[in-house]
């Protein structure tokens, strides 16, 4: 007997063993370029251009990160950043709790014409150069709101967010509109601190969304300099780091520093939403499942 049991835990133990190097194996793949970006960013200008960097950095200096943060209007676009991440997001979690809320109802009469038109937006839409009239005709060019507004709601998201109200208890609601409990009151009390996972999860979508985006800024702030985000300025750092060192090129000093900063504009990019993200991480994995168990 004790044989038996011995060679049914041998096949698992080397199963789990393969497991554990398969998951060791991913993690070196996704980690190592991580790692790799942040050492650049802290190496010497030659040791760059020698491509002496694999790991660790080499001959340690702030060089890079000095010359990134010396760059006019860096901090000015950091402060746009937070402020279209902060301002952006609370502007999508309450559109898309607003039209995803009567979305899942199944009171509410034509829900089905007001879905089929709004997920008709995500096969068809009008392109860049209408979006940039409307925006335009708006009078919202070289403002903040024109990167607020033209993205107040993101259709999957919305989906997402109305997938997972539907499978609320509808008892609940029930149940409150005995106790004399309104619609709106319903919507604060019930059934939002209900659907913290969900919207944590969609507020990461977004956030990320805006905390990324340089596009919008680009085609909607042409002369509102005082306005661009980060993105924006850090492209304008590469691709002006990028020209000084074609210019200068027989300089390998220059071309190894343009190459540092290219690695440090990506840590700064990167960094500040790598820092909110663990804080949200419990809510991600159970919120995106439960929200797209059925649409």
């Amino acid at each position: 007997m004790a044989s038996n049991l011995s060679d049914r835990t041998i096949p698992r133990r080397i199963f789990l063993a393969l497991d554990v190097v398969f998951l060791l194996f991913i993690a070196a793949v996704t980690l190592y370029p991580i790692i790799y970006v942040v050492s650049m960013s802290f190496s010497d200008e030659v040791a760059a251009i020698q491509n002496k960097v694999w790991l660790l950095p080499v001959n340690p200096t702030l060089e890079a990160y000095k010359n990134v943060f010396q760059y006019p209007g860096l901090l000015r676009s950091y402060g746009n950043t937070i402020f279209y991440t902060i301002a952006g997001t609370a502007i999508n979690i309450v559109f898309t709790m607003c039209a995803a809320y009567p979305l899942s109802r199944k009171r509410f009469k034509g829900r089905s014409v007001f879905s089929f038109l709004i997920v008709f937006t995500m096969l068809f839409n009008g392109g860049m150069i209408p979006s940039y009239l409307l925006v335009k005709n708006l009078h919202l060019l070289d403002t903040r709101w024109a990167i607020l507004l033209p993205g107040a709601i993101n259709t999957w998201n919305m989906i997402i967010m109305r997938s997972f109200l539907q499978q609320l208890p509808e008892e609940l609601e029930e149940a409150a509109k005995i106790d004399g409990c309104g619609d709106l009151r319903l919507l604060l009390q019930i059934i939002i601190p209900l659907s913290i996972p969900s919207i944590a999860t969609i507020t990461l979508f977004y956030a990320v969304a805006h905390w990324n985006s340089f596009f919008q800024a680009m085609i909607y702030l042409p002369r509102a300099k005082d306005l661009r985000p980060l993105q924006l300025i850090l492209r304008d750092i590469v691709l002006q780091n990028q020209t000084d060192s074609m210019i200068t090129s027989a300089s390998q000093d220059v071309v190894g520093l343009s190459e540092t900063i290219k690695y440090a504009t990506i840590v700064v990019a990167v960094a500040p939403i790598l820092c909110v993200y663990p804080f949200i991480q419990k809510y991600f994995v159970a919120g995106v499942m439960v929200g797209a168990v059925k649409g």
